[in-house]
């Protein structure tokens, strides 16, 4: 039996060896002819993967299963997962699968699913469950072949951002990730003064692992943009569709505030009225922001795939979320891809003749939290979510677009479930410390109620 486990909201993923076994990427590939069937889509699959250790055997297993079942697979090889999305609007293939961890540690691996140029989901993915323990698949053989797609990635990024008005001097922090495959050539085609950090492709993740969500990660980023004098450090998960960001002082700029840098300019550029879509986690600046800038803002659930259907539904030209996930439909395929966003606020920098920094300057700067990530086991978070929404509910406004988030005066503050890890997601953001301090103690003193240690997990 494949575990059901690692079926998620919006990928597959699980530790390899435990749950997610070189079985399981097998029937993946067996049953995903059936989906595309059932879906109306038939034709090649193009399939990537990181650079995590288990990733080639996982490769091996899942192309067995798609050409088992008859199905012919273009392998763009070990790339960043935006270069998997990329190659579905310039590869001959119908659907396409990333093998990934993403920001997980390096034990964890999985499957970001596409069928067409849009991501498999929700009911996509629990029916690729329910078709893989059905077991009735398809035979016959398919086809491998390999496609070296980089260079054209780089070509096409190069080409929409075009040159640079002007020199700037960055760190991009690649932590040993995915992104190290691409970011160098990437920036030197850009013309940028780039210093590289980590930018040696190893998936065990030696020297820091690639969440830029969280401080601890970003320490040697901020160290060298101060050292080296540079105007902005940069850097991006295991993954590359994620991206961190420091301003010149070496101060973290969180994904919200980063995502106003975007909406301001393509708001600027294209024309008020539109959407912008933002995750529940995001702060109420960039709400307030998006608005006094002309646009309007959206709240929405957290997760890559849900953020781009609700894109598709609002003709939104760009979505982001606080883990760094930003979308652009305006230049741009609509998927998250770090490496495009960073070149973009290049390019924003620089016709800008100003520094990230200034940019900001007007925003006001509210006290926050960045995101706090507790231990709570798979079988039990989901309850202790709707615990929390009915007992705040009965005391404050909230918003139950995904998890809780609790309106107080001068402040709010988040619990959510994750869709990859066994853990709860907290965000508090106020008008002042003080308040801050008393909005959190109150949702941690109800979870440790409920018997949740709220210390932030390590290594998360």
């Amino acid at each position: 039996m494949i575990a059901s486990g690692i079926f998620r909201q919006y990928d597959i993923r699980g530790i390899y060896g435990k749950d997610l076994t070189v079985e399981a990427a097998e029937a993946i590939g067996r049953a995903y002819p059936l989906v595309m069937a059932e879906r109306g889509v038939s034709g090649a699959v193009a399939v990537g993967r990181d650079n995590r250790p288990s990733g080639k055997a996982l490769r091996d297993a899942l192309v067995q299963g798609l050409t088992a079942s008859g199905v012919d697979v273009i392998d763009v090889g070990e790339v960043p997962t935006p270069l998997l999305y990329w190659s579905l609007h310039h590869l001959p293939v119908a659907a396409g699968i990333q093998i990934t961890g993403s920001h997980n540690p390096p034990e964890y691996n999985g499957f970001k699913c596409c069928i067409g140029t849009g991501s498999l989901h929700g009911e996509g993915i629990t029916r690729l469950r329910d078709l893989i323990h059905a077991g009735a698949f398809p035979a016959g053989q398919g086809t491998v072949r390999h496609e070296a797609i980089v260079d054209r990635y780089v070509t096409d990024i190069v080409a929409r951002i075009g040159p640079l008005p002007r020199d700037l001097k960055v760190v991009i922090d690649c932590g040993n990730g995915a992104g190290a495959i691409v970011a160098p050539q990437l920036f030197a085609a850009l013309g940028v003064q780039a210093t590289m950090l980590f930018a040696e492709s190893d998936g065990t993740f030696p020297n820091h692992h690639p969440d830029p969500t969280v401080e601890a990660n970003l320490q040697d980023l901020i160290a060298s943009v101060r050292s080296t004098g540079s105007q902005l450090g940069i850097g991006f998960d295991g993954d590359a569709d994620r991206i961190g960001l420091v301003d010149e002082e070496g101060t973290i700029v969180w994904g919200d505030y980063l995502l106003l840098l975007y909406a301001r300019d393509v708001l600027a550029r294209t024309g008020t009225g539109q959407s912008i879509i933002f995750d529940v986690k995001c702060s109420q600046a960039l709400a307030d922001g998006i608005t006094q800038a002309g646009g309007t803002p959206v709240m929405w659930k957290t997760g890559h795939s849900l953020i781009k259907d609700k894109m598709k539904a609002l003709h939104a030209p760009i979505a982001g979320e606080m883990s760094g996930h930003m979308f652009f439909t305006e230049g741009f395929y609509g998927h998250d891809d770090a490496l495009y966003a960073a070149a973009r606020l290049l390019r924003i920098v620089a016709d800008a003749k100003r520094s990230v920094k200034a940019l900001l300057a007007d925003v006001p700067r509210l006290v926050s939290t960045p995101e706090l990530r507790i231990d709570c086991a798979d079988d039990r978070k989901e309850g202790v979510v709707r615990d929390a929404l009915a007992h705040f509910r009965a005391r404050y406004p909230v918003s139950d677009v995904d998890g809780v988030r609790i309106l107080f005066d001068g402040g709010w503050g988040l619990i959510r479930s994750s869709n990859t890890q066994p853990i709860l997601v907290m965000r508090f953001e106020a008008d002042s410390a003080a308040r801050l301090a008393t909005i959190r103690g109150e949702v941690e003193a109800w979870l440790t109620g409920q018997g949740i240690d709220v210390t932030p997990g390590v290594g998360h």
